[in-house]
């Protein structure tokens, strides 16, 4: 009789532990609701970019997810609960109604993650806290540019993969505010922040992510700008708020998706899944590029602030 209790005390430690280890290894897919609507300049390469993110999706790369849509009614709070960001790509004007943005500053507010690209910076421009959570508004941008971009630090995901000379051709964005020591060489293209900008008074709202390239399909189309936009979308992701990638977040996706799907969600969109994890980065210094009138960038690290610049431009 003790042999046999002593077994089935011993046969239920080992299932506990199995279970215990099975939740701490256990992830799950990141859903990110990557908008595109347009209310003035629409860009040609929106398509384009919803296509090279669903295949970097795919790609067994990144364990992320994208709904793509184009309508304002799926921001509510109740839809926007699902997902661990956020993806604003080209969006331009009032993409949203009154609606729209209570739900979105909600989900800033509970701990959701952003990301924008390009012309999201041209987006809301009559909503203060959109400002600070994509960290400036667009002003204007001359034609377009050939730039160098020379790697000093790579540090920040969203660098760390770019060779010593990154040579790039797009609209390079002067931007209507600039927190730093005034500099009239050059404007901030790229950065990131560890919180939302204030919009969430608490502290505990999510990353922000923010690259003014992508305004050409060719863009969309290198191998390099890709990385750099899924660098800054994972490290984004990373966040303590975002279910995915943590038991005790606050936000996101906390149904197991395995494998890659597709489908559709909105008008014009698709979805797709694929299974990989991530690596965790540490937060705290901050990168940069500098694109200079002799179309020579510079990467380079700086630090303290709550806004992280991993780009200027001239």
């Amino acid at each position: 009789m003790f042999v046999s209790a002593l077994r089935t005390l011993l046969a239920v430690a080992i299932s506990l532990a199995h279970a215990r280890t099975c939740t701490a290894q256990q992830r799950f897919t990141a859903s990110i609701l990557l908008y595109t609507a347009t209310a003035d300049f629409r860009h040609d390469s929106i398509p384009t970019s919803i296509d090279a993110l669903r295949n970097q999706s795919t790609s067994g790369t990144y364990d992320v997810r994208f709904d793509s849509t184009e309508d304002m009614s799926n921001f509510s709070d109740d839809n926007l609960a699902n997902y661990d960001a956020i993806m604003f790509v080209s969006t331009t004007g009032e993409v949203l109604d009154d609606s729209g943005k209570t739900a979105f500053h909600n989900f800033l507010d509970k701990g959701g993650n952003f990301i924008a690209v390009h012309a999201a910076s041209d987006s809301l421009r009559n909503t203060l806290w959109y400002s600070e959570e994509v960290g400036a508004f667009f002003d204007y941008h001359p034609f377009l540019q050939n730039a160098t971009v020379d790697v000093i630090d790579s540090s920040h995901p969203s660098t760390n993969m770019l060779p010593a000379q990154w040579h790039v051709q797009d609209e390079i964005s002067k931007e209507l505010a600039d927190i730093r020591p005034f500099d009239p060489v050059s404007s901030p293209e790229a950065w990131f922040q560890e919180h939302g900008a204030g919009v969430d008074s608490g502290n505990t709202a999510g990353r922000s992510f923010y690259t003014s390239l992508g305004h050409l399909n060719e863009t969309w189309r290198d191998d390099l700008f890709l990385a750099h936009v899924m660098g800054g979308v994972m490290w984004t992701l990373q966040a303590n708020t975002t279910k995915a990638f943590n038991a005790s977040g606050l936000v996101g996706n906390s149904a197991s998706v395995s494998g890659s799907s597709s489908g559709s969600f909105g008008p014009g969109s698709a979805t797709e899944s694929a299974g990989a994890s991530p690596t965790t980065s540490t937060s705290g210094d901050l990168s940069f590029y500098r694109l200079t009138p002799t179309s020579t960038s510079i990467l380079a690290v700086i630090g303290a602030a709550t806004l992280a610049y991993i780009g200027f431009a001239v």
